[in-house]
């Protein structure tokens, strides 16, 4: 049975391991511990990647994939990268039934601990976790624009590896400290109090992260039960940064303080009935409540060597007042941007000539976003994962959401002594870049999808779908300026019958999307991203093809991380399945 230990009995209890543990593991740094391999999320490797010769393990960790795709968001799952630590390996396995997207939370999130032995990763224990995923209600907010809520997509469970110990989302907004080892609980952690701590409307929202001096970062959210996302335009009831300190000590900050200067009314949408938007050159948008200000639900906070902390928030109501924020290490405000104001590149630039189709109205003014008449935003939304990640000068690096460019989004680079914008990238959606340093400077490996989709509606009268692709993994230089692009150019779907042979019909004209949310990147500048194709891809440091391999099936896959250990062997994933590839 598992005991719930409050705050004051787990530090002593932890300090006595830690006495313990920690000598003889002095040294012992895992090769990919946790989203984005480091607390800067960089998505760099510690060893050169193996070949992609042969397929080393192969194990099912979700087994409602086949529902799933029947859903009708259509498998929107983000799933835990694996925490690799020697030849330890931490993984998310899904176990309970799998009751439809508004039922998630009959479905038992698991983190087990898998050893290599003879060739096999064999499971070593296997941790019940009492974590659950934020609500997905069937109303999503008062605007089909805004983009309110998790609309279908299952928010990422996702554990962290610190020290001799693992770190797993536990329910309430709490997080259990297990003994990495043997998986047995030596606390569970919250800043929370006064009965709050047990309250099973506030969640762990996102992943887990840590910083070189083992201490835990994470979100929490307390929503309203009956209108978790403002479709009544009800507010967040809580939305916190939680530091858990190596020692046990817990605390907080709420969000809404980091943004004190947030506006409490905001622009909201011009209707469907309107289109084409603007409706006029001259026509303003409603405004509305903002609400307070909380984070996206799938961030992992990125912390800097020096301790600096950065995330992002947006207005609970209004996806469109978003903000990257820094604070030092004891949860201290420094700064704060706002992601509106900046970018104009909307009607007439990335969008098709005015009174065209696909195009703004006529005599719409060049740049504006069509759905406010307004300078676009880059917006932080709950469909997402995308993480802060952090450069080697310091730079902080966001990709944010943008539907009136063919919902594409954008790249921000921010400077870490104030905040200004440095440079942006007309690509963010749903992505933790990879950062890989060379020759006194630094790159940045981005998926760049084109969507099959409207320039900014879904009404195709009005907006016309794009068709499919291309599909490039780019690099980008220091300055966001593309150093080559990587197409997938595969047009076939493939998959394996009931026989075990690989049956492919060619049916992807446009190429296939990547679907990886953080790449990874090895020493040599070797980049490893997954598709849609059913294929795991290392390409070359000049952005040629090095090798692919094909793992089980090519599907509209869930958006999935991969990591690479310390031998170099590569671990991603594929219809829910945990695929090992190396030589």
């Amino acid at each position: 049975m598992q005991m719930f230990w409050r705050i004051a009995t787990t530090v002593s209890i932890v300090a006595s391991v830690v006495s313990a543990s920690i000598t003889s593991l002095a040294g012992s740094v895992p090769a990919w511990p946790q989203w984005g391999q480091n607390p800067q999320h960089s998505g760099t490797a510690v060893a050169a990647g193996q070949d992609l010769n042969r397929i080393l393990a192969d194990l099912t960790f979700d087994p409602f994939v086949p529902q799933e795709i029947k859903a009708p968001c259509n498998f929107c799952t983000h799933y835990q990268a694996p925490l690799i630590d020697g030849r330890d390996v931490f993984m998310e396995f899904k176990t309970g039934t799998y009751s439809g997207e508004q039922g998630w939370n009959t479905q038992i999130w698991n983190e087990k601990r898998l050893r290599w032995q003879d060739g096999r990763l064999v499971e070593q224990w296997n941790y019940i976790t009492d974590w659950k995923p934020d609500p997905n209600p069937f109303s999503v907010g008062l605007s089909p624009t805004e983009r309110w809520g998790l609309s279908g997509w299952e928010p990422v469970f996702h554990a962290v590896l610190a020290g001799p110990f693992i770190y797993v989302p536990g329910a309430s907004g709490a997080v259990w400290k297990l003994n990495k080892e043997n998986g047995s609980i030596l606390g569970r952690l919250t800043p929370f109090s006064n009965g709050a701590d047990f309250d099973p409307n506030t969640f762990v929202a996102g992943p887990l992260a840590a910083d070189a001096a083992g201490n835990i970062y994470y979100n929490a959210l307390k929503f309203d039960p009956a209108d978790p996302y403002g479709a009544s335009g009800t507010d967040i009831a809580g939305a916190w940064l939680v530091r858990i300190g190596a020692d046990g000590s817990a605390r907080s900050v709420e969000y809404r303080t980091l943004v004190p200067d947030a506006p409490t009314m905001c622009t909201t949408t011009f209707s469907l009935g309107q289109l084409p938007w603007p409706p006029s050159p001259t026509a303003t948008p409603p405004r509305g409540a903002c609400g307070s200000q909380r984070p996206g639900i799938n961030v992992a906070p990125a912390i800097a060597p020096d301790g600096t902390i950065y995330t992002v928030s947006r207005a609970h109501l209004r996806t469109r007042y978003s903000y990257m924020v820094a604070l030092t290490a004891d949860l201290r405000p420094q700064w704060h941007t706002s992601l509106r104001d900046f970018l104009n590149d909307g009607c007439n630039v990335l969008l098709p000539p005015n009174g065209t189709p696909g195009g703004c109205t006529e005599g719409a003014t060049t740049g504006v976003d069509p759905a406010t008449n307004e300078r676009p935003a880059g917006r932080v939304i709950d469909q997402s994962s995308s993480s802060p990640s952090i450069a080697p000068d310091g730079s902080i690096l966001y990709g944010s959401y943008s539907r009136y460019n063919f919902a594409r989004g954008h790249l921000w680079k921010f400077s870490p002594s104030d905040g200004h914008i440095v440079a942006t990238y007309d690509f963010g959606w749903d992505q933790t870049p990879a950062v890989f340093g060379h020759d006194g400077t630094y790159s940045i490996v981005v998926k760049d999808n084109h969507y099959d989709a409207g320039s900014y509606c879904n009404d195709k009268k009005f907006c016309p779908v794009a068709p499919a692709g291309p599909y490039y993994i780019t690099r980008l230089d220091a300055n966001l300026s593309p150093e080559w692009k990587f197409q997938n150019t595969n047009t076939f779907s493939c998959g394996f019958d009931n026989f075990g042979h690989l049956k492919c019909r060619d049916d992807h004209p446009g190429g296939f999307e990547w679907c990886i949310n953080a790449p990874a990147v090895d020493p040599n500048g070797v980049v490893y991203a997954n598709s849609e194709d059913g294929n795991l891809y290392a390409i070359n440091p000049d952005g040629t093809l090095k090798q692919s391999k094909f793992l089980r099936l090519a599907l509209g896959a869930a958006y999935t991380p991969l990591a690479l250990g310390d031998d170099g062997k590569i671990y991603t994933e594929n219809f829910g399945d945990l695929f090992v590839v190396g030589n």
